[in-house]
């Protein structure tokens, strides 16, 4: 069901027509079979590049589609609704692309910023470790300051479009402590970087999620991004924002499991009619349809705030929260709607209910989300 979304212009409802266009026509008609067989979709998201979708929230100086972030995040909602694992990737290019627009020199941002835009090159981040998930302070990746650059080693771990992506944000400690932690702009070609294999995921299937491993690997001065020693406030800068992308991939999610769910119900009967209007399953669809439209509308709120100039990074934490909470309830719920055809790969639901899982987890488990907020609320 196409959801009947309020649009501040015409051109962001043109936006939409043509995300659904794009992702009812290139990713609903392969993705079952991508997600089974575990194979990367070649050629996808060039073709979102060249349809203006991997640059949505950037400025179109740069290359960008200038949109809203209250745009951007819809358009993410509508792709995750048909992939969920290309949704991501999408959000975690976006994400990656922050550091350099942000906290990039002019000089930075004309050599690189236009190719990350224009979908020529697609991005990943390599913030955690093997040994430092939610402690981003603790990474012990290192960089040490030689001629010209740096010789980084260490491993990194968790890396969305890990060994596939063309560019990755790296953040490696230069020094002690929290602020002993810089970020670097590292090309796939670079001597040194390996990757390992993709590991065993729940769901998300079709785009790997790999470690990496820096063995001695020289990285150039001019790809250090931002002042030595700013690493953690350009990682988190970013991470507001890519915390929103989940949110809205999550609620994508939840919608697609929302209307599997629908549309099973009003087609299989029990005792003489059909189950979406026997009052107990009525009700829990009521409740699945309250938690998505919720969860809507406090990642639109958070974007909103994001696009105004206001703090957001608590409504982002919140927005993240409730999502992806929202996702695994909603998805749950489906999979209880189907009933025994639910738990079985022939429907869409099982797949919808593992891939939830992970909204929990990534861009900061929900648990770092209530650390977050109560901070917040401490002053």
């Amino acid at each position: 069901m196409a959801v009947d979304r309020l649009l501040p212009t015409e051109e962001a409802r043109d936006l939409i027509g043509l995300t659904r266009d794009v992702a009812d026509k290139v990713l609903a008609p392969i993705v079952d079979e991508y997600e089974k067989t575990e194979t990367y979709p070649e050629g996808v998201f060039a073709t979102l590049g060249e349809a203006g979708l991997l640059s949505l929230p950037y400025p179109e100086e740069w290359g960008g589609g200038g949109q809203p972030y209250e745009v951007y995040l819809q358009v993410l909602e509508e792709i995750a609704a048909r992939w969920a694992a290309v949704a991501v990737a999408v959000s975690v290019h976006s994400l990656s692309c922050h550091p350099l627009m942000a906290f990039g020199s002019e000089e930075q941002k004309q050599r690189w910023l236009p190719e990350m835009l224009g979908g020529a090159t697609v991005g990943a981040y390599s913030l955690s470790e093997p040994q430092a998930g939610s402690d981003a302070a603790a990474l012990a990746c290192k960089a040490t300051a030689v001629d010209g650059g740096y010789r980084i080693s260490g491993a990194k771990a968790w890396i969305t479009h890990g060994g596939i992506a063309d560019f990755y944000n790296l953040f490696a400690r230069t020094g002690e402590g929290s602020k002993g932690i810089s970020c670097f702009l590292v090309p796939r070609d670079t001597a040194g970087l390996s990757f390992g294999k993709p590991e065993e995921k729940m769901g998300l299937h079709a785009v790997p999620t790999t470690s990496a491993h820096y063995d001695d690997a020289f990285v150039p001065d001019e790809r250090r991004i931002g002042a030595e020693g700013q690493g953690l406030q350009i990682a988190f800068s970013a991470l507001d924002s890519g915390r929103l992308g989940i949110a809205a991939v999550a609620v994508g999610l939840a919608q697609a499991a929302l209307d599997e769910a629908v549309a099973y119900a009003q087609e299989r009967t029990a005792f003489g009619r059909k189950i979406i209007d026997h009052q107990g399953l009525g009700f829990l669809l009521a409740d699945m349809a309250a938690a998505v439209d919720s969860a809507r509308a406090t990642y639109i709120d958070a974007a909103r705030r994001r696009d105004a100039g206001l703090p957001y990074s608590r409504n982002a934490s919140v927005a993240k929260l409730v999502a992806t909470d929202a996702a695994m309830k909603v998805t749950t719920d489906a999979v209880q709607v189907l009933g025994g055809y639910g738990y079985t790969r022939d429907f869409r639901v099982e797949r919808y209910m593992r891939e939830a899982k992970i909204t929990q987890i990534f861009e900061g488990t929900n648990q770092i989300q209530r650390l977050v907020i109560s901070r917040h609320l401490a002053g």
